[in-house]
C-alpha cells in the first residue's frame, strides 16, 4: 500500500477539494449558463460528487500517521 507523508496528504487533501468545487461547477452552475434545459439530477450528482470528494479530503488529513 502506498504510504503518503503528512506534507504529501495536506497536498492531495487540498487537490480534492479543489476538484470537489470544480465538479458541482460543472454539474450544477454549468448547466445555468449553458442553453440545455436544468436538469435536476445532474445538480444532484454535482452535489454528491462534491460531498464525496471533501469527504475523502477530510478523512485523508484525519488518518493517523502508522
Amino acid at each position: 500500500m502506498l504510504e503518503l507523508s503528512l506534507n504529501q496528504r495536506k497536498l492531495l487533501a487540498e487537490t480534492l477539494r479543489d476538484i470537489a468545487n470544480f465538479a458541482a461547477a460543472a454539474l450544477i452552475f454549468g448547466q445555468l449558463v449553458s442553453e440545455r434545459t436544468f436538469s435536476i439530477w445532474l445538480a444532484l450528482l454535482g452535489i454528491a460528487l462534491w460531498g464525496c470528494f471533501v469527504a475523502s479530503a477530510v478523512a485523508l488529513i484525519g488518518r493517523k500517521m502508522s
